[in-house]
């Protein structure tokens, strides 16, 4: 495997599995200093933000806009090392990452730019449709087709790619439980089971990345040692 793809996969494995200990600090951070917000309407949401500090959730928004692009490099540098006649799941499953990625972060980038300077500067009107609040906003609705669609359809068709190694397979199945939770977190949202939603994009989309990372970071890890052991 080259070597440049097995030092890039350990790093963009390092840098998110940093990005969801971040979230999961600041989720706790969350807890702890606000009460849980249910929303209601524009009015509630506004005096809601106002009372209550907001950098626990705009730090968590900022590092889950840098897991898009973390996730498709992640992605990449698997490419060298699959068999030439699965190279073709892995762009189609790039495919559905890059969609995932620009929904995810636009909508990340859209709260911590339009949405939080528009709540500094006192316009309100039109922000119920844009605020992550609000969960069936546009842009929430934008992110949630990210989370459950296209990262769901882009680990479905990874999970076939990787073989061999005991590290591959716990990535391979990580991959199709992170594919089937996306998958009903989707059916959640759509229906409005909002436990569904909220048990499997949180807990168990959350729960899948974290094995792929550290898994993913361990393996690159482990081939980088024994390639250099190979060297004369």
């Amino acid at each position: 495997m080259n070597t440049l793809s097995q030092r890039i996969g350990f790093w963009s494995a390092l840098l998110i599995t940093i990005t969801f200990v971040a979230w999961i600090i600041c989720f706790s951070g969350i807890a702890m200093t606000m009460p849980l917000f249910t929303w209601t309407n524009p009015e509630e949401y506004i005096a809601f933000e106002q009372q209550y500090p907001q950098y626990f959730q705009n730090i968590a928004k900022f590092f889950m806009m840098l897991f898009g692009p973390l996730y498709l490099i992640f992605l990449a540098s698997f490419y060298d090392q699959t068999n030439e006649n699965k190279k073709i799941l892995i762009r189609i499953s790039l495919l559905f990452g890059l969609a995932f990625a620009v929904t995810s972060s636009m909508h990340y980038f859209v709260q911590l730019s339009a949405v939080r300077q528009n709540l500094i500067q006192g316009y309100y009107d039109g922000l119920q449709y844009f605020a992550q609040a609000n969960p069936y906003s546009m842009m929430t609705a934008i992110d949630m087709t990210g989370w459950t669609l296209f990262l769901g359809l882009s680990s479905f068709f990874f999970f076939p790619v990787l073989s061999g190694s005991r590290l591959k397979k716990i990535i391979r199945y990580a991959f199709l439980a992170n594919g089937i939770c996306c998958t009903l977190a989707a059916i959640g949202y759509v229906f409005k089971i909002d436990v569904l939603t909220f048990l499997f994009i949180n807990l168990g989309v959350g729960g899948a990345i974290m094995i792929i990372s550290i898994s993913g970071m361990i393996m690159f890890r482990k081939e980088r040692v024994i390639n250099r052991s190979l060297l004369p």
